[in-house]
């Protein structure tokens, strides 16, 4: 299929319609930068008749895989995004995420689709900055969004995804003007099923979107049924708490569970209460242990320190029992914290 372009969408101030989509495609592989070169080839597939893009997941618990998605579900996904934060036609929006997966790629998706009037900059940690204009609809990753608090007033709805927020951005937030999103989603959704308020409304659980339902499987695992967006049901690895028929929190990954002397530790949840006083790049994992099978063991990014203090209110088996300081963490292409690359490297170098 190819898709229809909506007349009033604008790319970086001019109308363009498929055959001025095409152009700018063409443009964009033969004279631009990488970054650029990701979105002419993104308008081209999404401009071919073939029914389906090929996209790759972003690879930061793995190895990235590619997977093919319907164009029709993308769109689907991008009129569910306009509907659920009223973003209608002729918004003024930015994009500042990579074209290389798919956040990056829905933004652009949901312009085309939804008529928006969408903004593209090479991607950075401050994408704001310079930003003359305010718009008003913006996804950011988590670090992004950190290092953007005193421009956040440039977009008044800013959605979060790709990865965790830390309670310590959560509290930056709180009084600012831009209303902040969390979002919960996955390559093989075509971006987000469910969001949570961060501001000016604080909610700890996600709501699912419209026409997606929810349930666990017998390990606790998520269940997400989403006709418009996946052929199938599909079941996650997030292992979750429901809340009544369309809420829930995330627990952790099974596979990241860590069965530490029988006791099993979510990561996550431990990784919650040391945000309140750890504000370096960190995560929680596991090592092997003869005594214990596993232990909990912390790597933060940054120098040596005493983080005694931090972990005052964490439960006897949470406690790390190593930490690990590295000096700087590998990042995957969209911006996180890449945990493989970051723990080969650190147990390459321990051997």
């Amino acid at each position: 299929m190819i898709p229809r372009i909506h007349p009033a969408f604008k790319l970086n101030g001019h109308s363009l319609n498929q055959e001025g989509v095409m152009i700018v495609a063409y443009s964009y592989i033969k004279e631009g930068e990488e970054w650029e070169r990701q979105i002419g080839d993104f308008l081209l597939s999404w401009l071919d008749d073939f029914d389906v893009v090929t996209v790759k997941t972003s690879g930061s618990t793995g190895t990235p895989q590619e997977y093919k998605l319907d164009k029709q579900h993308m769109i689907n996904s991008a009129v569910m995004t306009g509907k659920h934060f009223d973003i209608g036609v002729e918004k003024d929006v930015l994009c500042c995420l990579p074209l290389s997966y798919i956040a990056g790629k829905m933004m652009l998706v949901r312009a085309m689709t939804l008529g928006w009037h969408l903004d593209l900059v090479e991607p950075s940690t401050m994408p704001l900055k310079k930003s003359e204009k305010c718009y008003d609809f913006t996804a950011m990753s988590p670090l992004q969004v950190s290092k953007s608090l005193e421009h956040l007033h440039k977009t008044r709805k800013v959605i979060i995804g790709g990865g965790a927020v830390s309670q310590k951005l959560v509290e930056n937030l709180q009084g600012k003007q831009t209303r902040a999103y969390h979002t919960y989603g996955m390559t093989e959704t075509a971006s987000h099923i469910a969001v949570r308020e961060l501001n000016p409304t604080y909610e700890e659980s996600y709501t699912v979107l419209e026409n997606v339902t929810i349930h666990k499987d017998s390990e606790g695992k998520l269940v997400v049924h989403a006709p418009e967006l996946t052929r199938a049901p599909l079941t996650t690895n997030d292992l979750v708490e429901l809340i009544g028929s369309n809420q829930f929190k995330i627990l952790g990954r099974v596979d990241d569970v860590i069965n530490t002397g029988s006791v099993k530790v979510h990561p996550a949840q431990v990784e919650e209460r040391l945000s309140h006083h750890i504000s370096e790049l960190f995560f929680i994992s596991g090592e092997t242990d003869e005594e214990l099978g596993q232990k909990v063991i912390l790597i933060i990014e940054g120098k040596e320190r005493d983080l005694r203090g931090a972990f005052k209110k964490l439960a006897k088996f949470e406690v790390p029992k190593k930490i690990h300081f590295v000096d700087k963490f590998a990042l995957t292409h969209t911006g996180k914290m890449d945990k493989r690359v970051i723990l080969e490297n650190l147990f390459s170098d321990h051997r």
